[in-house]
């Protein structure tokens, strides 16, 4: 029986996967880890000061942290210290907060990290990395929306676009919004949009 955490118990995302973990065979949710301690399927949430001692006390598996870039670099290292495997997919999060993390995770135990899960993601950044490469003198715009409730903006996976693009076709400067009469130069405009229940979408156009 793997035995599973989840940071960010309350959020958006933690609650879905709260749902599946409790739900799937062969895995146990033992405990979560939240801003505020109450019950998450019948495990126990406590506050991030408790982590250590939930982590000790339930001897979990794998830790799954999708809270805030403020918030997941102590979760890491926490879970780390305790032998826990690691799936990451907040966002927002700096590189010198990557490299904290690195730092707690290589050499120590196994740990998954990135933007986004999706495979239709990850082939779209695929499809974005070689039409980067081809169409790398054309004007380039990054366009993305998620629901009303998203936090970070640009998101995690367009932040991850934007370097793709970059790594094929060069650095540029990077544009948020427009405004004005202003001659494009050599920029990516990038143009975030939050509202509803939007789960997540996102467009390169070149021209």
């Amino acid at each position: 029986m793997i035995k599973v955490v989840i940071c960010g118990a309350s959020g958006r995302m933690g609650q879905t996967l709260g749902r599946m973990v409790h739900e799937a065979p062969g895995m146990e949710l033992v405990g979560g880890i939240n801003l505020k301690p109450s019950s998450f399927f019948g495990a126990e949430i406590v506050e991030a000061k408790d982590a250590d001692a939930l982590l000790k006390r339930t001897k979990a598996d794998v830790v799954i942290d999708f809270t805030i870039a403020s918030a997941v670099v102590g979760n890491v290292r926490v879970a780390a210290q305790n032998g826990c495997a690691l799936i990451v997919g907040t966002t927002g999060i700096s590189p010198d907060q990557r490299a904290e993390m690195e730092k707690a995770i290589i050499g120590h135990v196994p740990a998954v990290i990135t933007t986004n899960f999706s495979i239709g993601v990850a082939i779209f950044q695929q499809l974005v990395r070689e039409s980067a490469r081809l169409l790398k003198d054309y004007d380039i715009e990054v366009i993305e929306a998620h629901h009303r409730n998203k936090l970070d903006a640009p998101s995690g996976t367009a932040k991850t676009i934007l370097q793709i693009i970059e790594e094929e076709a060069g650095t540029r400067q990077k544009l948020y919004g427009r405004e004005g009469m202003k001659k494009r130069e050599n920029e990516i405009g990038v143009h975030v949009i939050r509202g509803g229940d939007i789960v997540g979408d996102h467009k390169v156009m070149y021209s």
